[in-house]
C-alpha cells in the first residue's frame, strides 16, 4: 500500500519553474492551507484517545452500525482512519488505513500493529493497492477539501463488486455538538462541510457510484441503562423520529464506467462576464484549463472604468497559450444575464460554461463540471457554494441566509433539488442552451442575473439539473456587484414569477 518514494514525483503535474505565476500563487496558497490543516490534526492526535474515551458510547454505536454493513474477513480500506479503532472493529482479513496526519498514523500503528496505516492525502497522493472489498469514510467527509475528488480517487481502489460506506453526523445536531466542543467534551475539529443525506448521495453519483442504501441511527449518543440500545436501534429508523438521529450513513457501489470518447473531441466555450475586474483578468487566463479539443475564453465587459478592457486587449496580444481568447463589449446591455447571453451568442463550443471574473469559484474546478456533463450524470451542472466552508468574507452572513432561502424555494418551484440558485458557475450543452433560448419567450426577459433564466429554462425542458459542490474563495480584487436588499427583493419577485409560470400556468 505504501507507495515507493520515487513515485512521489507523480504529484507534480509540471515542473515548478514552468508554472504560470498566477497558477503557482494559487497552488502555493492551497499547499499552505493543507499544511495548516495537517498541523491541526497532528495537534488533535495528542488528545484524540482522551476525547474518544469521553464519548465512548457514541464510538461504540458507530462501530456497531459500520460493522453491520461490513462482512468480516474481507479487504477493507479506511480513509481518515485516525487511531484505527473502527478499522480494527470490522475485523478485516487485511485492513489498510490512510490518514493525512503523521501523528495519527503513528498512534494507530502503535494501537493496532496487525493493521497497515499509511500517511497519505486521498485527494492528492497516488495510492497503489490491490482493489478492496470495502472502503469506509466514517466522519471524515466533513473535513475533506473536495468530497467529489476524494470519492473519485476511492472508486478505482474498490473491486467492481466493492462497497463504499460513508457515515456522517446530522447537521441538526450542530448547535449541541458546538456546545460540547466548547465545554471540552468533544474533539475540536476544524469547520466542517455542510452535508445533508441528499448532498452525500449526489456527490456519490457525481463521483461514479450507484446508490445502494441509506439510513439513520443513534437518537441518543449517550448511555441510557436498559433502553438505550432499543431507542437507537429502532427509534433512529422510525418515520418522523429518524430525522432527529445523530448518525446518517450511505452505502454505494462503483457504477459501470461510462466511456465518453466524445469528451476529448468536443469543444468548450467559457464565458466570463466582467466589470471593473482588471486585477483578475491575468489569473483568469492563466488558470483556466484547456478542456476537450478546443477551449475558448470569452470576456464580456460591462463598461468597466478601471482599465479592464485595456488589460484584456494587452493580454490577448501577448498570450501564447492553448486557449482561444475573445473580447465582447456589452454596450448598452445591463446586468450579468445580458452579458452571459451575448457571450453564449458568440460562443462556438459544444459545451457552454460560465466563470465569474471575481474567481471566487476557482477556474481549476471547471474540469469537474466538464466530467459531470460528459459522464451523463446531468444535463445541466449547477455550482453549489453552500456545502464547503467559505474563506473569510467570501459570502456575507445575510447573503448566505438569502441563498439558503432561495435555494429551498426554488427546489420546490422547479421540483428538482437545487441547493444554490445563485452560484455563477453553470455548465450545459450548447444544444440545450439553444433550446432554452428558443423557448425564452415563455418567461420573457425577466432576469438581470441570468441564473434564474437558465434554471427556469432547464426545468421547463425537463433537463436533469445536478448540483456540483465547489469551494468558494474570498475575492482578491474589486468589490461585489450584489446589493443585498435591492437584489434580494428582485430575487423574491422572480421566484414568485417562476412559481406562477411553472407550477400554476405551465
Amino acid at each position: 500500500m505504501r507507495p515507493p518514494k520515487q513515485k512521489q514525483t507523480r504529484l507534480k503535474v509540471v515542473p515548478p519553474m514552468s508554472l504560470e505565476p498566477k497558477v503557482a500563487e494559487f497552488l502555493k496558497q492551497e499547499d499552505d492551507r493543507r499544511a495548516a490543516r495537517v498541523r491541526i490534526y497532528d495537534a488533535i492526535a495528542a488528545r484524540r484517545s482522551e476525547w474518544l474515551e469521553l464519548n465512548a458510547y457514541y464510538a461504540r454505536e458507530v462501530k456497531r452500525v459500520v460493522s453491520g454493513l461490513v462482512v468480516p474477513g474481507h479487504r477493507v480500506l479506511q480513509v481518515g482512519s485516525g487511531l484505527g479503532d473502527l478499522l480494527a472493529a470490522v475485523k478485516p482479513s487485511e485492513g489498510v488505513g490512510i490518514d493525512i496526519s503523521p501523528a495519527m498514523v503513528a498512534a494507530a500503528r502503535t494501537r493496532h500493529p496487525h493493521l497497515e496505516f499509511v500517511c497519505a492525502d486521498i485527494e492528492r497522493d497516488p495510492i497503489d493497492a490491490e482493489p478492496f472489498d470495502y472502503a469506509i469514510l466514517s466522519d471524515v467527509i466533513g473535513s475533506l477539501d473536495d468530497v467529489q475528488v476524494a470519492l473519485e480517487r476511492v472508486r478505482p481502489l474498490l473491486k467492481p463488486t466493492g462497497k463504499l460506506i460513508i457515515t456522517y453526523y446530522n447537521f441538526l445536531w450542530e448547535p449541541v455538538l458546538d456546545v460540547a466542543t466548547r465545554l471540552g467534551r468533544r474533539t475540536p475539529w476544524p469547520d466542517q462541510n455542510w452535508l445533508s443525506q441528499r448532498d452525500i448521495s449526489n456527490l456519490m453519483h457525481l463521483a461514479g457510484f450507484e446508490f445502494v442504501r441509506q439510513g439513520t441511527d443513534v437518537l441518543v449518543p449517550f448511555s441510557v441503562p436498559g433502553i438505550g440500545g432499543l431507542i437507537n436501534r429502532l427509534g433512529g429508523k422510525v418515520p418522523g423520529l429518524k430525522h432527529g438521529a445523530l448518525l446518517i450513513y450511505a452505502v454505494g457501489r462503483p457504477a459501470p464506467a461510462v466511456v465518453a470518447d466524445a469528451e476529448s473531441q468536443a469543444s468548450v466555450s467559457v464565458v466570463c462576464p466582467c466589470r471593473n475586474e482588471k486585477g483578475n483578468i491575468e489569473a483568469a487566463i492563466q488558470r483556466t484549463p484547456k478542456m476537450g479539443k478546443m477551449t475558448e475564453l470569452i470576456f464580456v465587459d460591462g463598461n468597466s472604468t478601471d482599465g479592464t478592457v485595456e488589460e484584456i486587449e494587452r493580454l490577448m496580444r501577448e498570450y501564447r497559450g492553448p486557449l482561444s481568447l475573445k473580447l465582447i463589449l456589452q454596450g448598452d446591455g445591463k446586468g450579468k444575464g445580458d452579458a452571459v447571453r451575448k457571450g453564449f451568442a458568440e460562443a462556438t463550443g459544444d459545451v457552454l460554461m460560465i466563470l465569474d471574473s471575481d474567481l471566487t469559484v476557482p477556474p481549476e474546478d471547471l474540469p469537474k463540471f466538464h466530467r459531470a456533463l460528459f459522464s451523463g450524470r446531468g444535463d445541466f451542472i449547477n455550482g453549489v457554494r453552500l456545502v464547503y466552508p467559505m474563506e473569510g468574507e467570501a459570502m456575507r452572513f445575510l447573503n448566505l441566509l438569502g441563498n439558503k432561502f432561495f435555494s429551498s424555494a426554488l427546489s420546490w418551484v422547479l421540483e428538482q433539488p437545487i441547493k444554490d440558485s445563485l452560484c455563477g458557475t453553470k455548465v450545459l450543452w450548447r444544444r440545450d442552451y439553444e433550446r432554452i433560448a428558443h423557448h425564452r419567450g415563455f418567461f420573457g426577459d425577466f432576469d438581470p442575473f441570468g441564473d434564474f433564466d437558465l434554471l427556469f429554462g432547464a426545468a421547463r425542458l425537463n433537463l436533469r439539473i445536478v448540483d456540483l459542490p465547489v469551494r468558494y474563495r474570498a475575492r482578491t480584487y474589486g468589490d461585489t456587484k450584489i446589493s443585498r436588499f435591492t437584489h434580494g427583493a428582485l430575487l423574491l419577485k422572480m421566484t414568485a414569477f417562476g412559481l406562477r409560470k411553472l407550477r400554476l400556468e405551465g
